[in-house]
Order: C-alpha cells, then sequence, then structure tokens
C-alpha cells in the first residue's frame, strides 16, 4: 500500500506531497494537475515494466503517452531534474539478511528515493536509494564523473550508527554505472561487493508493489451484443474496461466468492457485482450467460426492475455498462491491491454517483484495496462524508485533496476531515455553491415580479 508520494517538477507541479489513505480523493477544477498525479504513478509503473533496462523514465507506454522529457519538465526547462520520493506499508515485515550473518534491517515500511536529470532532451538517473527501517542503501552520483556511482549504506539515525558496510571484492576497483530504470541497483553492485546480494530483495520489493497497482481510466469501451471469451484470466479490467467480461467469467470459472463484510455469507462472484449495482439503482439483475453450450460466446444480461424482461446490457442505459468495469474491478484484483480510478462516476446519474461512494468504501475497508480516485462528483464526496459520521469508514482511512492552477501552476491542498466528516478547510470554487444558487435564483425571481407589478 502507497503511504506517501512527492515528486518535484513534473507537469504543471513545481512540487507535490501526497499522504495516501485507504481512500485518496483528489478534487478540483479542470487542468488543475490532478491527472498529472495519476500519471506519476502510472509513469512509475510503465517505467518498471519497460524492457529497455537503461531507460531512466518510460515516458511513451501502455499507461502514459507523454511525448518528450521537455513536455514533461515543469516549465519545460531544457535542464533540470524530477525527484520523487514513494513510501510503502509492506504486507509482510520485508528482513534483510547479512550474507555475513545477522539481519541489517527489518521493518514494514519501504522507501525509495530517486533523481532524474534532464540533459539535453534526455534523462539520466543520478541518484537512487532504498530506506528500510534506519538503514539508508544508496546509489550516488560522483561530483567528478556522471557516469560514476558509488554505493552506500548509512543510519538514518543521527545517534546510532548502522552495524553494516559494502564491502569490496578483491582485484580492481571498478567503478559502478548508474541505475536501472531509476529505481534498481546495476548488476555490478553484486558483483563489486561481497555483501550486497540483498539489494536484490529490495528491488523485488518494490517491483512487486508496483506490480500491485491497477488503473482504470474514464473513456470506457461501449457494450458489446456479445463476447468471445478466451478462457484465459487477466490480471485486470483493461484500462478502458475491455477486459470486465473476462474478469467476471474468470472469476466464476474459478469458484470466486466474496463475502460484503467480515463473516458474512460468501456470494459467487456475479452475485457481488449485481449486488452493488442493484444497491446503486441502476438493476435488479445481472448475469453473463452463455449463448449455446460449448459456443464460448458470451452475453451479459440484466433486468432494470423485479419481473421485467431480462435483456442485453447493450439495450439499457448507458451508466450501467460505464460502472460495470469499476465494480468489477474493485471486487476482481487481489486485496491488498491499489487502484487507481479516473472519473468513476462517468455518466452515472447523482443517486447512482453516491451509490458508487459505498462500493469504493467496501473495497477498502473489507477488502483492503487501496483507492486513489480523481473525481469531479459532489455526490461521491457528500456520501463519503456521511459515512464518515455513520462510522462505516474513519476520517483517518479518508484523505482528500483539493487541487487548484490559479496562476498555472499547480498547488495542492490537504482537506482537513474531521470525525464526522465536516470538512474544515472548505477551498474556494471546490464544488457548486448551491445555496448562492439557490439566492440568486431567488433574488432573480423577486426582481422580475416586483417588475411585473
Amino acid at each position: 500500500m502507497i503511504k506517501v508520494l512527492r515528486f518535484t517538477n513534473f507537469k504543471s507541479w513545481s512540487s507535490a506531497n501526497i499522504e495516501c489513505g485507504g481512500i485518496t480523493g483528489l478534487f478540483g477544477t479542470n487542468s488543475s494537475g490532478k491527472t498529472s498525479i495519476l500519471q506519476f504513478l502510472l509513469l512509475l509503473k510503465q517505467t518498471k515494466d519497460a524492457t529497455d533496462r537503461a531507460v531512466a523514465l518510460d515516458l511513451n507506454g501502455d499507461y502514459v503517452k507523454l511525448g518528450t522529457i521537455r513536455d514533461v519538465i515543469h516549465n519545460h526547462e531544457d535542464f533540470s531534474e524530477i525527484k520523487w520520493r514513494i513510501k510503502f506499508e509492506l504486507p509482510n515485515e520485508l528482513s534483510l539478511q547479512n550474507p555475513s550473518g545477522g539481519i541489517i534491517s527489518r521493518n514494514r515500511f519501504l522507501s525509495l528515493r530517486a533523481r532524474v536529470a534532464v540533459q539535453s532532451m534526455a534523462t539520466r538517473s543520478r541518484d537512487l536509494s532504498y530506506r528500510l527501517g534506519r538503514a539508508r542503501f544508496s546509489l550516488v552520483g560522483r561530483s567528478t564523473d556522471e557516469r560514476s556511482f558509488d554505493l552506500r549504506a548509512v543510519s538514518t539515525d543521527d545517534n546510532q550508527d548502522l552495524d553494516f558496510s559494502f564491502v569490496r571484492t578483491k582485484g580492481r576497483p571498478w567503478q559502478l554505472p548508474p541505475p536501472i530504470k531509476s529505481y534498481a541497483f546495476p548488476d555490478q553492485a553484486r558483483t563489486y561487493y561481497q555483501n550486497a546480494s540483498f539489494l536484490s530483495d529490495l528491488e523485488a520489493t518494490y517491483e512487486a508493489e508496483i506490480d500491485k497497482i491497477f488503473y482504470l481510466g474514464p473513456l470506457r469501451e461501449y457494450p458489446q451484443r456479445d463476447y468471445l471469451w478466451a478462457r484465459s484470466r487477466p490480471s485486470d479490467v483493461g484500462q478502458r474496461g475491455e477486459k470486465t467480461v473476462d474478469a467476471i467469467l474468470a472469476a466464476t470459472d474459478a469458484g470466486e466468492m466474496r463475502n460484503l463484510r467480515p463473516k458474512a455469507r460468501r456470494l459467487p462472484f456475479q452475485q457481488i457485482i449485481a449486488h452493488w449495482l442493484r444497491e446503486m439503482g441502476l438493476i435488479d439483475t445481472f448475469n453473463v450467460v452463455e449463448l449455446a453450450e460449448g459456443s464460448n460466446r458470451w452475453q451479459a444480461k440484466v433486468r432494470t426492475r423485479a419481473g421485467g424482461s431480462e435483456v442485453l446490457l447493450t439495450d439499457v442505459g448507458f451508466g450501467v455498462s460505464q460502472v460495470l468495469p469499476v465494480v468489477t474491478l474493485l471486487q476482481y484484483v487481489p486485496e491488498g491491491s491499489t487502484v487507481i480510478l479516473e472519473q468513476p462516476e462517468i455518466h452515472l446519474h447523482p443517486l447512482a454517483q453516491a451509490g458508487l461512494a459505498d462500493v469504493i468504501i467496501q473495497a477498502a475497508v473489507h477488502r483492503n484495496i487501496q483507492i486513489i480516485l480523481e473525481s469531479h462528483s459532489e455526490h461521491l464526496l457528500l456520501r463519503l462524508q456521511r459515512r464518515i459520521a455513520e462510522q462505516a469508514i474513519t476520517s483517518q482511512n479518508i484523505k482528500l485533496y483539493f487541487c487548484d492552477a490559479p496562476k498555472g501552476e499547480s498547488i495542492l491542498t490537504p482537506l482537513n476531515v474531521d470525525l464526522y466528516g465536516n470538512i474544515l478547510n472548505w477551498p474556494d470554487r471546490f464544488m457548486g455553491d448551491a445555496f448562492a444558487e439557490t439566492a440568486k435564483a431567488e433574488l432573480a425571481r423577486l426582481s422580475r415580479m416586483q417588475n411585473a407589478k
């Protein structure tokens, strides 16, 4: 689970500092930098997945297409750098073994710091460090030679030294090359040093946490009248929800069961999906059925009301097909995953937008899914506030932010949510002002009535 994300000089952000909760909500005006925060996380995932080990940041891939580094760097400066820190809370304690015996460090919190310099339209990794407990392991560029690096191990506690230091292997003291893909130590680190094999554990743990990130974008596929399933199991529902039916069928075929709360009766996967669509007021029943036995062609069918006729998903309101990937993804991914949702409420009416908040809360509280969402929905926000007041979720488990860019540079304001769900520092231009709209409408009515006399 991501606990902290900080970065500098990325797109409209000179700096951003986000503490993440079980639910992290990004709200704000258009073009205020909300999407850029999500893009930075996806950039880290895309870089991890890149086949080119020499790339510092993979700017153009399956998740994001950001153009050149000049397009990405804040203020489009030709000579600058992007720095970031990401901190994870691990599902289990990570213990680093000293090859010479004993434990170097153990902790459930792992941080990565990295720095990528921009020079002549190219990116170069300049620094890399991992922190586990009070131990920090770094690959630091030399000031005299930007292509040579030193390996260091230090304590973050000024009052207590680290009982470990890297030991060179015998032979010529070869210099280390830059980091690999901005997060990994070069292979030579394990060759040139006798006791550096544990660095692989840091990298593998980071990769495992990045692999837990799943993304669903705001533009989703239109529903189809039937689907061909190759009987494969997708990792998620696809960035546009194009694998939603595949995921539902894979979970159904595997006999997966879910419950709505701890100790509640476990239900088949499709029944859980149907439950949430029904709770949102969208349909009465939902199921995916094979056209004919052995045909391997499937149809998603719904009833919009009890006792009504069963119809295809294509023949009901568009909002059902657009929120189906959201509901499915939150129930499909493994527990402990991080799900990034961009405008999950799109094409939903206000009541369903509020109900979507309950879908998100259930996944966060009972499935331990971390949700990071960008939204424009006041109805979703109000339901989150209500559920905090009702103690369905604590205010400590929800982190809300308002993004704004009044002068073209993004500013992030953490929203102070109290124990009762009240936002104590409601920003200007946060949401529509219903009271002001009502007051102005009433003044207009009075003016017209007076003029009509």
